[in-house]
């Protein structure tokens, strides 16, 4: 088929779905279609910017970037027009017809019907060009790439039905020009007032002009010869090159929206400018939700790059460590050369330097929001997990980052209990931060690893995160107070040990000797050890971890992974005071008391959160316990 010939192809399933679902979910605000479609043009006017400085050839006769738009409010179409980078047939095709977006599946499914959920999650995913057809019932797209023959341009014609038709065409202009045949109930985005209070409201800050189609009087209006005249709207100049005592929370905010393309308003913003040894202005924001693509690896991150106003990189990831990643901004540097590529960014030693600061920015941010404990908790919930990543990959903010952690608690159910919160609790002589590992609250509330704590009155932390013990192998101290996982190892509560308890664990360790070999006889493929527990004030056994041993969350992600976690048996602790230890020890019969043993050991690890490997096994030793006890 000749590239001049004129083809119809089919949307991207995902488009199609994305498409309906977007213009039932968005209805109410469609006015943001206005401002997603400046973001893109004001983003090839800046890419062309940047391609310029190597090749100037690339802005031929029209060296000025701008965005215009004109409106017929008799015909009811909207002309947006920049003269930016421009597309080529095969770009048209890739960008306006598929989501090249890892992940885009699991997104659709999170999508419930719920027009007002689903409006929150479609602004997370960014919808970019397509939003056009909230208020369209065709889209009409004239492009050319810039240094492109003019028999090289593109038309592009959709009525977002699920096909679109591509044909080569001659254009004079480079950039592109889009044109929205607008619906019925859509008549009002023709109107010259209403199109510049959305772009004064939504894309005052864009750093190039965006201009209207000045409105004439009547009498000009009827003369077709007159020349059209453009008024630029906008400020026109870049937000974060403006001191901060002139900018508006709601400008700081609507320029969030333009960066990252999101549809809500972010949670704080750090606005900062750097002189000295070295001179750059970051303007750093937390979101206020987690994007739906967090946690894919190859999913785009990091800050906007600007050298000297000039647009350098969309994702310049070099900026912040990757638990940071969900920060979203600009970095404006007046030191790096305007050549500068990711593979130069990855070998200047000036990037480490501003990394550096710019981690300790963001920590700093999340400081100021932690004291405000309803807002972190919101900030918590979306990106708590992450954050959690920072203690083993950041090690020079180690102590920082532990301080904005925040866990469950044996006094706290939600996830509001940070390690500087749990040492004002602490008891008199705790020089430890206790906590434990488990799959969720109810099983670790339950859990006999708690016992003694409970009497003593201790606070214990409850992790129920599938990273938290990883987390907790890197995290080994907090404001000089080691971590300690109740669940692993000799339990040693120090001070706050009496020595009455210690002389009647010695005492009971000694008399209680020869019960711990029978045990350990019959437990010998199962477990380690058998010793009196120091844990237990209720139950009859514990199972525990040695101090260097594989726990039971960290073996079911290795086996996720299809690796084969290290080979290891646990520790059983016996409580002697209790009943069935006591019969346990009255037990005469050798292969009865082998059957009691594993029942007890069976026990302890369902109560670990364990999964037995036998539960068949399990079942039929405990229904002939059962027979045995109704004889």
């Amino acid at each position: 088929m000749s590239q001049a010939e004129k083809q119809t192809l089919g949307f991207q399933t995902e488009v199609k779905q994305l498409l309906h679902l977007m213009v039932h979910a968005l209805y109410s605000n469609r006015e943001i279609f206005l401002r997603e479609l400046i973001s893109n043009a004001s983003d090839a006017c800046d890419k062309l910017r940047f391609e310029a400085i190597a090749h100037p050839a690339l802005l031929e006769e029209d060296p000025d970037l701008r965005v215009r738009i004109d409106f017929d409010e008799a015909a009811g179409t909207l002309t947006l027009e920049d003269n930016g980078i421009g597309m080529t047939r095969e770009d048209v095709i890739a960008n306006l017809g598929t989501i090249a977006r890892s992940g885009t599946a699991e997104f659709l499914k999170q999508l419930s019907g719920d027009q007002k959920k689903d409006a929150h999650l479609i602004g997370q995913f960014g919808v970019g060009f397509y939003s056009a057809f909230i208020v369209a019932d065709e889209v009409q797209v004239e492009t050319r790439k810039a240094s492109a023959a003019l028999a090289e341009g593109v038309r592009w014609v959709s009525k977002g039905d699920g096909e679109f038709s591509v044909e080569s065409i001659e254009r004079a202009a480079r950039g592109t020009r889009i044109t929205l045949i607008l619906k019925e109930d859509a008549k009002e985005f023709a109107n010259g007032w209403r199109l510049r209070n959305i772009i004064q409201k939504y894309s005052d800050h864009v750093g190039l002009p965006i201009q209207l189609k000045k409105v004439a009087d009547e009498a000009d209006e009827k003369d077709e010869t007159a020349a059209l005249e453009w008024e630029t709207v906008n400020k026109a100049n870049a937000l974060w090159t403006r001191a901060k005592n002139e900018i508006k929370d709601e400008e700081y905010s609507e320029f969030y929206k333009h960066v990252a393309h999101d549809f809500e308003d972010p949670l704080d913003w750090s606005h900062n400018k750097v002189e000295g040894k070295q001179e750059y202005t970051s303007l750093l924001y937390v979101p206020k939700r987690a994007p739906f693509d967090l946690y894919h690896r190859e999913a785009p991150r990091g800050l906007k790059l600007y050298v000297q106003r000039v647009f350098i990189l969309d994702n310049a990831e070099q900026f912040l460590p990757l638990y940071l990643r969900f920060i979203k901004g600009v970095i404006d540097s007046s030191d790096l050369p305007l050549n500068i590529s990711r593979e130069i960014l990855q070998q200047n030693p000036q990037i480490d330097s501003m990394k550096t600061a710019l981690t300790k920015r963001v920590l700093s941010l999340l400081e100021k929001i932690a004291k405000d404990t309803e807002k972190y908790q919101a900030f918590w919930k979306e990106f708590g997990q992450v954050l959690k990543e920072g203690p083993g990959e950041d090690y020079a903010n180690r102590e920082r980052i532990a301080g904005l952690l925040r866990f469950s608690s044996t006094q706290e159910d939600a996830q509001v209990v940070g390690l500087a919160d749990y040492l004002t609790r602490a008891k008199e002589g705790q020089d430890k931060i206790y906590y434990l590992i488990g799959e969720s609250l109810e099983q670790l509330k339950s859990s006999p690893h708690l016992e003694v704590f409970r009497k003593k009155g201790i606070e214990v932390l409850l992790l129920t995160d599938r990273i938290d013990e990883w987390l907790m192998s890197q995290l080994h101290e907090f404001d000089g107070k080691a971590l300690v996982d109740v669940a692993r190892g000799d339990l040693d509560l120090g001070q706050l040990d009496s020595d009455e308890d210690k002389q009647a664990q010695e005492k009971a360790t000694e008399e209680k000797k020869p019960l711990l070999e029978r045990i350990q006889k019959a437990l010998e493929a199962r477990v380690s050890e058998v010793r009196v527990s120091t844990r237990l004030t209720d139950s009859p056994a514990v199972l525990v971890l040695g101090a260097a041993d594989v726990g039971v969350q960290m073996r079911k992600i290795l086996e996720a992974a299809g690796q084969k976690a290290p080979e290891s048996k646990p520790i059983l602790e016996i409580n002697p005071g209790h009943p069935l230890i006591k019969r346990l020890e009255e037990t005469a019969q050798e292969t009865q008391f082998d059957e009691l043993a594993l029942l007890l050991c069976d026990q302890a690890a369902l109560a670990a959160g364990e999964t037995l490997k036998d539960p068949g096994q399990f079942v039929q030793r405990l229904n002939r316990l059962l027979l045995d006890l109704a004889d």
